[in-house]
């Protein structure tokens, strides 16, 4: 899949800046990143997110990962990125099954935390 893009950028921000931040805001400021990394573009789909000014020009696509397979293809670019870094997290930090919920609230977790 990444060899048919004609570019890819991804964004992580560390647990202390999405702590000082939040997650929307820090997955705003993601988006915004990555898109700008993405220019000059003819097209800038983002699933779900109006994105403001200070980001490129964009369209916000509601459910954009069942609409578009652009959108669907950078969604599975960000989870693959995620469970890998979940799993690098989980091999420094056993015991708290990050491995297996992947950053997921699930009832395991919440009993460990």
């Amino acid at each position: 899949m990444l060899s048919c893009a004609e570019r890819v950028s991804v964004h992580v921000y560390p647990p202390a800046v999405i702590d000082r931040e939040g997650l929307h805001k820090s997955n705003l400021r993601g988006l915004r990143a990555a898109l700008w990394a993405c220019q000059p573009a003819d097209v800038s789909l983002v699933d779900g997110f109006k994105l403001g000014p200070t980001a490129p020009p964009h369209r916000a696509v509601v459910d954009g990962d069942t609409k578009s397979a652009a959108i669907a293809a950078a969604s599975i670019v960000a989870k693959v990125t995620r469970d890998r870094y979940m799993h690098m997290v989980d091999a420094i930090y056993p015991g708290y099954g990050f491995a297996s919920h992947v950053g997921y609230i699930t009832p395991a977790h919440t009993r460990i935390v």
